[in-house]
């Protein structure tokens, strides 16, 4: 097992370091940068009058100081960069001592209609998924909340090896999330391939060429300028006829570049992203089936996307109205840009969907990874095809302080049922989400909170936080009724492990009793599978007639006038309550 803290704090130390020398270059930068415009602009102020002369200065003043431009733009995404991965450093360190609380909390993930997302705090405020998502992508945080709430049992091997594989390779996993979260989303994911597949080329198919020919004639005419063959008011008529040629798809091009500038970064990003992606090799299966859908066999998908962000970005370049005119006027430069970009749209848009699909696997995967590896005592569930359902040694809630979480060994077998009885706060509770969630991170391959876990893939449905609708108008008796009838629906048509708590509570205490007998031996003669929590011992008295039913139980103990519990998975029916205890404690009731 490696230690963690100082495994997180030696990185941080280290992209430190490399912090500090990339913020001394970009000082560096910016003093050359302004040593560079001063001296264009000093030189065509001694040269005023000489236009051939500014023209000399000019020309090569712009080239140089836009390279230094885009050398500072890249010093700049080193620095945002190391400072993206020193927070992500942090937040381990942080969830490392339970503290995830500002996290994102996947409320918009909530459905209480779903199987059982809504029973084992799957979402919301120190829920599991604010503990495990790492995702910096709106889509991978979509794909991420999918995966947990999908109920999917096949291909569990795979998706386990997936997960070891990604564990490992901690440097490749976080230099991905932290490309990933400097993109700067305007636009979203849905809105972007909404645009592609929608989008309307308005360019003839002359443009492709009228760029290329107007900028080779704008180079003669300024060549026989400079040699003195061409008189300057042809260059001016020249000038003119480019801008009016550009005028005439001014709206147009407007109307394009206002859209691309609010994609122009996530592309830029993206491109990164698929590097990172076309960079590595992968062993396990899954991994590698999902890297190929980026792959292309003429061109490199990274290499067809920077090109695309670049296109993006020269077309924003518009804006400085310096460069625009003169571009625009003797390159035809806006519409070379918007030919090239339609182009590319009517070539690759129809691909985007799949590439943005496969990152935000990746993001997703990473944060699966990311938890694999920061849980080292934690175990892959063994995979099994025998009687067993589920069967774990030491099993305790992940969400729990390691500290303070008393771990059960429990074992249930194909087609049997757990009644569990217990105290107030005994753990019943805690106990079935437990074993939840057990379920429902072996079903999605990651290792789940045991010493060992035998498995057969089963999926899960629960009823444990049934609420009233007053929106519906449904009483909580009739929105317990209507989810027993789901489940019951739900196990005709698939293998089901069943968790229930207290159910039938909305009624009185001899009709709850009849009815939760008739709804478990209903559960135990369709042969399903599952535990239920009750405060009602008679309830306990099935297992004489049903060889599937089993008693357990969580107990609690009176010392010294203290209520004292500890936590353990017992055989048998609880014999101590603490309700009227609780009441004389708190000065309730005397």
């Amino acid at each position: 097992m490696h230690d963690l803290h100082s495994f997180f704090q030696e990185r941080i130390n280290k992209y430190d370091g490399h912090l500090a020398k990339v913020k001394q270059n970009l000082s560096g930068s910016s003093l050359l940068r302004l040593l560079v415009f001063i001296v264009t602009v000093f030189g065509i102020y001694l040269s005023w009058g000489n236009i051939k002369l500014i023209l000399a200065i000019l020309i090569p003043g712009m080239a140089l100081f836009l390279y230094l431009v885009s050398r500072h733009t890249d010093l700049q995404y080193q620095r945002d960069k190391l400072l993206a991965l020193i927070d992500l450093n942090k937040t381990e360190l942080k969830v490392l001592g339970r503290d995830f609380g500002d996290l994102p909390q996947g409320n918009e993930y909530k459905d209480p209609c779903h199987h059982f997302s809504q029973d084992i705090d799957l979402f919301g405020r120190g829920s599991f998924y604010q503990y495990l998502n790492r995702t910096a992508l709106q889509q991978g945080s979509d794909t991420l909340a999918a995966l947990l709430t999908k109920n999917a049992i096949l291909d569990i091997a795979q998706k386990q090896k997936a997960i070891q594989e990604l564990r490992e390779m901690y440097d490749w996993r976080q230099e991905f999330l932290a490309i990933a979260s400097l993109v700067k989303t305007e636009t979203s994911y849905k809105a972007i391939n909404k645009w592609m597949q929608g989008y309307q080329p308005f360019l003839p198919a002359f443009m492709k060429t009228l760029p290329m020919v107007f900028s080779i004639i704008s180079a003669v005419l300024f060549i026989g300028f400079f040699v003195d063959f061409v008189p300057g008011w042809i260059l001016g008529l020249w000038f003119l006829l480019g801008l009016g040629i550009t005028a005439k798809y001014f709206k147009a091009v407007n109307k394009l570049s206002s859209d691309t500038a609010k994609i122009q970064s996530t592309f830029n990003q993206y491109q990164k992203l698929i590097h990172d992606l076309e960079a590595v090799d992968f062993d396990s299966e899954l991994l590698k089936e999902r890297r190929e859908t980026i792959i292309s066999e003429n061109e490199k998908t990274s290499a067809i996307l920077k090109r695309f962000s670049k296109l993006l970005g020269a077309l924003d370049q518009r804006n400085n109205i310096l460069v625009s005119i003169f571009t625009n006027a003797f390159l035809l430069r806006d519409l070379d840009l918007s030919f090239k970009i339609e182009a590319w749209v009517a070539k690759h848009g129809a691909k985007t969907e799949n590439w943005f699909n496969t990152i935000a696997f990746f993001d997703a995967y990473n944060s699966l990874g990311n938890f694999a590896f920061n849980h080292p005592a934690y175990t892959f569930p063994k995979l099994t095809s025998e009687n067993i359902v589920i069967k774990s040694e030491e099993a305790g809630h992940p969400l729990l302080d390691p500290k303070k979480c008393v771990p059960n060994d429990f074992q249930i077998d194909d087609e049997q049922f757990f009644i569990i009885t217990g105290a107030n706060m005994a753990g019943k509770s805690t106990f079935l989400r437990t074993v939840s969630l057990q379920i429902m991170m072996a079903n999605i391959g990651l290792p789940v909170c045991a010493k060992s876990t035998i498995y057969s893939p089963i999926k899960l449905i629960t009823s444990m936080r049934t609420t009233d609708s007053l929106t519906d108008d449904e009483s909580y008796f009739f929105s317990e009724l209507k989810r027993l009838k789901f489940i019951v629906d739900q196990i005709q048509k698939d293998r089901y492990f069943i968790v229930l708590d207290e159910i039938l509570k909305g009624t009185n205490s001899t009709d709850k009793a009849k009815g939760s007998r008739k709804f478990v031996e209903r559960l135990v003669a369709s042969r399903s599978t599952g535990i239920i929590a009750t405060h009602d011992l008679s309830l306990c008295k099935v297992s004489e007639e049903l060889s599937q039913i089993k008693n357990y139980f969580f107990d609690a103990e009176i010392i010294d006038n203290e209520l004292h519990f500890d936590y353990k998975f017992k055989e048998g029916i609880c014999q101590n309550m603490n309700a009227s205890f609780l009441l004389k404690k708190m000065g309730i009731v005397s």
